[in-house]
């Protein structure tokens, strides 16, 4: 049979995934229930559960994982003496942040000028509908999968809580497969299609200062008292050196990136650098995002400047991330950081640093028959050569997964793409990478099968 039938079955099928997707997305399923009900996961993993349901999976259940939140599992026996392929991803996403900031509502899939916006449209939720359009085209043009199949889709991989990694290693026999498809990252530009190759370890820490038994009016105390808003200024200073190159002792910062290269005015677009100002760090933007760590202050409390007093802060704390490349061991960068921060507090000030989530990096091998088979099906949807990159961010379950099952291909892909700005506001989907990726994992199903 040829590849134009199912072509044409993921078309006909992406009026569907946009309905699909502006259901889940309507979910405001941020696995913290400070800020969210938690309902909103339970309503969303529901929603997982019964798309996979509807598409011939059995064995559909929720499972609970050791952090509180739900997984979705389902699978399918395939033909006789086929492979298994098992695919992942995840239904919880980042907050919203500031919402005034979205032109849309963060949590109602608006299109505009050919993209749809909303929350997790791109991450991960966009990836559920790749994996949904794949199987649901598969079953259109040939009437069923030609391999084994299991899904999980996991409720806080934003989080980074470890639920689901806690879950696999006490049940290794859940996800045994013979390749696993990671639906969480995408390609390197639109258009140009990819699989990632390594993926950045992540750790974070929180410290808090205090210096003063509470605020203290800064006319009457200000330049003898210690302000503890001053001192962690100065700490987190202390993370970067001049060139903005991570000065945490212990870390390597001279690595460099083999692969693909990211050309510096294509990162400047991409990451809608403002006019003027100029990057940061030393090497090639390959070499910073991929190969070597970077620090990054997550959040601040302290006053907002609105409704601020003249005060001088008796206590403030910031939330530290580091991303490790491979090669680096995260412990031993957690306690690098932590030396590094608890060293840098000056004049005797109180510091408490917590350590809080983190994972090892990732490195795949590329040379097994699923990235044979990714290979021809990414030619095939796209029309070009597959390329692979690296990734800055961090999937922790990668490296959980290669250690229960280390004869499995990992193939990490995704509808997400530069300009999506997951994590941010605005996050969105391009329609056409859904539809590609769609296509490729369809492709890749049928061609791996007959590896």
């Amino acid at each position: 049979m040829t590849e134009q039938p199912l072509a044409a079955a993921v078309r006909s099928l992406m009026p569907r995934a946009k309905a699909d997707l502006a259901e889940l997305v309507a979910f405001p399923s941020v696995a913290d229930p400070r800020q969210f009900p938690v309902e909103e996961c339970e309503k969303a993993a529901r929603w997982v559960a019964d798309a996979f349901a509807a598409e011939g999976l059995t064995g559909i259940r929720l499972i609970d994982t050791p952090d509180g939140t739900q997984s979705v599992y389902g699978e399918l026996p395939g033909p006789e003496g086929a492979p298994t392929v098992l695919l992942y991803s995840h239904y919880d996403v980042q907050p919203p942040l500031d919402e005034a900031a979205w032109e849309s509502p963060a949590f109602e899939l608006t299109e505009r000028d050919g993209r749809w916006y909303g929350r997790g449209a791109a991450d991960c939720k966009g990836n559920i509908l790749m994996h949904l359009t794949a199987l649901r085209a598969l079953r259109e043009v040939d009437g069923g999968f030609p391999v084994g199949l299991k899904v999980i889709v996991e409720g806080s991989e934003e989080q980074g809580t470890g639920g689901l990694e806690r879950y696999a290693e006490a049940n290794p026999e859940l996800l045994t497969a013979d390749v696993i498809v990671i639906g969480d990252t995408g390609n390197f530009a639109a258009g140009l299609p990819t699989v990632t190759a390594s993926l950045r370890g992540m750790t974070v820490v929180e410290l808090t200062i205090d210096t003063l038994a509470g605020n203290l009016h800064s006319g009457a105390f200000g330049g003898a008292a210690p302000d503890a808003l001053q001192l962690l200024v100065k700490v987190l200073a202390s993370l970067h050196d001049e060139h903005g190159d991570v000065a945490v002792k212990g870390l390597t910062i001279d690595q460099t990136w083999t692969g693909v290269e990211y050309p510096e005015e294509q990162f400047r677009a991409d990451a809608r650098v403002l006019d003027g100002v100029a990057l940061t760090g030393t090497g090639t933007v390959a070499d910073r995002l991929w190969a070597r760590p970077s620090v990054t202050v997550l959040g601040i409390d302290a006053p907002p400047v609105i409704g601020a007093t003249s005060s001088v802060q008796s206590t403030a704390k910031a939330s530290i991330s580091l991303r490790i490349p491979p090669g680096t061991e995260l412990k031993a960068a957690q306690d690098a950081l932590v030396a590094h921060v608890e060293a840098a507090v000056p004049f005797g000030a109180q510091a408490t640093v917590t350590r809080l989530s983190g994972g090892e990096p990732f490195s795949a091998n590329t040379t097994g028959p699923a990235y044979e088979a990714m290979a021809a099906a990414m030619r095939e949807a796209f029309g070009t050569d597959m390329v692979a990159s690296g990734e800055g961010g961090s999937i922790p379950l990668c490296n959980t997964l290669r250690s229960l099952y280390p004869d499995a291909e990992i193939v990490l892909i995704g509808v997400e793409e530069p300009t999506t700005q997951i994590h941010a506001v605005n996050e969105s989907v391009d329609p056409q990478e859904l539809e590609r990726m769609a296509l490729t994992e369809a492709l890749f199903l049928r061609r791996y099968a007959q590896a």
